[in-house]
């Protein structure tokens, strides 16, 4: 399996640093892309002023090869049915993962590089464990768990539980 990032995001060290991490996580070659722009007005919704996730991870679903995984990398602000907004989301191949509240000035905060790249590892290891099969886990340490505000993306890991580690090993011997 391999792992094709196109991102919008022009930070080298911050993608070098997610593909990195994707590789350690999961052992997959990783191959990232710098693409410019991935979002368009074929998923952004007006009223909302954000992009539908389910709309881009439909539109890049069919760009997908077999035995790729494609993350997208954007920088717009997304949400996903049903709620205000989302850091990203993951289905049938195609994970995204929005950078948009991943900064610390989003918050009224002084830039802090360091916590961007950390916030968006998680999440990119996050979406991509949901590509493979995983689901939300309750360790609220492990990568896995469910951020539902910054400060849970903050507290949690970048790393699989021992008990995702296991499901993960089970998911792949299937």
């Amino acid at each position: 399996m391999k792992i094709k990032i196109f991102s919008e995001l022009d930070n080298q060290e911050a993608l070098e640093t997610v593909a990195k991490l994707l590789v350690e996580t999961y052992n997959f070659e990783v191959v990232v892309e710098y693409i410019g722009k991935i979002l368009d007005h074929n998923s952004f919704n007006n009223k909302r002023k954000q992009y539908d996730a389910w709309k881009l991870v439909e539109i890049y679903g069919e760009k997908r090869r077999m035995n790729e995984y494609l993350l997208l990398i954007v920088e717009g602000d997304i949400y996903a049915s049903g709620l205000n907004y989302i850091f990203g989301l993951a289905w049938q191949g195609v994970a995204v993962v929005s950078t948009h509240r991943l900064r610390q000035e989003f918050y009224g905060q002084s830039p802090d590089r360091q916590i961007f790249i950390e916030r968006l590892v998680k999440e990119a290891v996050h979406e991509v464990g949901h590509l493979n099969g995983l689901t939300h886990c309750n360790d609220r340490r492990c990568v896995m768990a469910f951020s539902n505000w910054i400060g849970d993306t903050d507290y949690k890991s970048w790393t699989l539980c021992q008990k995702c580690k296991s499901k993960l090993g089970k998911l792949r011997a299937q």
